[in-house]
């Protein structure tokens, strides 16, 4: 079957738990290129049934690993985090606007205020049903602890970005972690004379890649060693955009790195800092 959503989750949760069925939930995008190789031109649900049938037949069949309870839990209640922190902005962006504006009356503000303080007790009500899921499981406490020793990542980043790193099977390898995340470079070249401009792919999950991205500007500025790798890449002509990204992805290998190894953040390990020391002492001679 291919991945559709949320819906798509439900079906693949119903049939991995029947016994005799082996389940494969493919990448959209692989089965329409499929379609497309192919050289289906109509789109029908008897069609995309024969389409996947002759997918599974020629492409290798890599069975779905079903997410333990806990961590489905946690996914859900951290989603549903990430999708009120996004109404809270846009009303928070309301109640500036009506603050400034004359023609706003003033029952509006008071519902706009009453919105912002019900946002915020959704969502320290749904923070701490998510610390009580992490409590409940040893392997999800330590990887929550293990991600809070990053500088830069608070609670509610180490929330998110633990809610979908622990949906990936155990066996996926840092490389695919990355590609999971969208953070992967998307390089398109032609010869000699086709080189466009190198960009991520953007092919993941996008809320990882968002839930990295403030951990990462954080501690671009505040982390000696990611900010020390962050302005060497700026030094090569590295535009903010891109060495922000690549700390993205630098801090996406130091979780794998943390989550296989049990052992707390060292920067050291990531980006080592230039000897101030060794440098003059070569300015000297």
């Amino acid at each position: 079957m291919e991945a559709t959503g949320m819906y798509g989750l439900d079906v693949a949760l119903l049939l991995s738990g029947r016994e005799g069925i082996e389940l494969m939930v493919a990448n959209p995008r692989a089965a329409k290129h499929f379609a497309m190789a192919t050289m289906q031109r109509s789109k029908t649900d008897p069609l995309d049934a024969l389409m996947l049938r002759e997918f599974v037949t020629r492409m290798e069949f890599q069975s779905w690993a079903r997410p333990e309870e806990r961590s489905l839990e946690l996914w859900s209640i951290a989603r549903r985090l990430q999708a009120l922190r996004k109404q809270r902005v846009a009303e928070k962006n309301r109640q500036h606007a009506a603050g400034i504006s004359q023609a706003t009356a003033e029952c509006v503000r008071q519902s706009v205020a009453r919105m912002l303080r019900a946002f915020d007790r959704e969502i320290k009500q749904l923070r701490e049903q998510a610390q009580q899921c992490i409590a409940s499981e040893e392997r999800l406490q330590r990887r929550y602890g293990l991600l809070r020793s990053v500088p830069g990542i608070g609670e509610a980043s180490a929330i998110e970005i633990l809610a979908e790193l622990v949906m990936l099977p155990e066996d996926r390898d840092v490389r695919q972690w990355v590609a999971y995340a969208g953070l992967d470079p998307r390089e398109y070249s032609s010869g000699t004379s086709v080189r466009k401009y190198t960009r991520i792919s953007k092919v993941g999950n996008r809320n990882l890649r968002c839930a990295l991205y403030m951990p990462a500007l954080v501690a671009s500025r505040c982390e000696p060693h990611l900010r020390g790798f962050y302005q060497h890449l700026q030094q090569r002509g590295k535009s903010k955009r891109q060495a922000l990204v690549a700390l993205a992805r630098k801090l996406l290998h130091a979780i794998f790195g943390m989550f296989r190894s049990g052992q707390p953040y060292d920067g050291a390990r990531l980006y080592t800092l230039p000897n101030p020391v060794f440098n003059d002492k070569l300015l000297e001679t």
